[in-house]
């Protein structure tokens, strides 16, 4: 079964990591990225950081980057695209090996994170496996499968993604309200606070892994 999982990396273990040491207020938020063959990738990724000379020189002395180019600059954030060649064993491994799909990576504070698409289970295994031979310190943070509903798509659990359409469908988010909590509460036969909690936590993952995916500074 179609699996996603959330990896994190220290960054000593993985490309970039001479520019975060160098600038460790830095973040990078990957948009896309391919193999452009079993040495190199190529990552197209926005960089947030107060200074772009200081950003720019740390780049070009980075070993694990070659051809850096600056397409965008907007209100602090900047989007490259830039090509990795050292130290990426363990992206390779996935996008070649597995055939897998990165949807987003993020690097700052140290470290990587990564949430990954694998077409089975199997094939998490097996980068988990690979990754343990070659002593990479790889943590897996979370593991969920897409099956023939939406929810697992989101991290949602059952309950929650039910709740969070009821809710949807009976006006909870309409302007005015078409329903309050308490009708909710009421609508399936539980409490006001654990109706309140579901949809919390339902908003959290929804918004966690539709849009903020990933953060990695707890605050923002």
């Amino acid at each position: 079964m179609t699996t996603i999982a959330e990896l994190e990396l220290p960054a000593d273990e993985f490309a970039l990591w001479e520019t975060l040491d160098t600038l460790p207020d830095a973040r990078f938020e990957v948009v896309q990225v391919v193999a452009r063959n079993r040495n190199s990738a190529i990552p197209y990724l926005w960089v947030r950081c107060d200074d772009l000379s200081a950003l720019s020189d740390a780049l070009e002395n980075d070993p694990s980057v070659e051809h850096v180019t600056l397409l965008e600059e907007l209100d602090g954030e900047f989007l490259y695209r830039m090509t990795w060649t050292y130290r990426i064993r363990v992206l390779i491994h996935i996008l070649v090996e597995e055939e897998a799909t990165v949807l987003d990576a993020r690097g700052g504070d140290g470290r990587w994170r990564f949430r990954v698409l694998f077409p089975t289970r199997d094939s998490l295994a097996t980068t988990h496996d690979f990754c343990e031979a070659a002593d990479f310190s790889i943590d897996l943070k979370q593991v969920y499968e897409l099956d023939s509903t939406r929810h697992g798509r989101f991290g949602l659990t059952e309950s929650q993604y039910v709740t969070l359409v009821t809710a949807l469908e009976l006006g909870y988010y309409d302007i005015p309200r078409g329903i309050d909590l308490q009708g909710l509460a009421e609508e399936f036969g539980i409490s006001y606070q654990s109706v309140s909690e579901r949809l919390r936590r339902g908003h959290r993952n929804f918004v966690r892994n539709a849009l903020g995916w990933g953060s990695l500074d707890e605050e923002d």
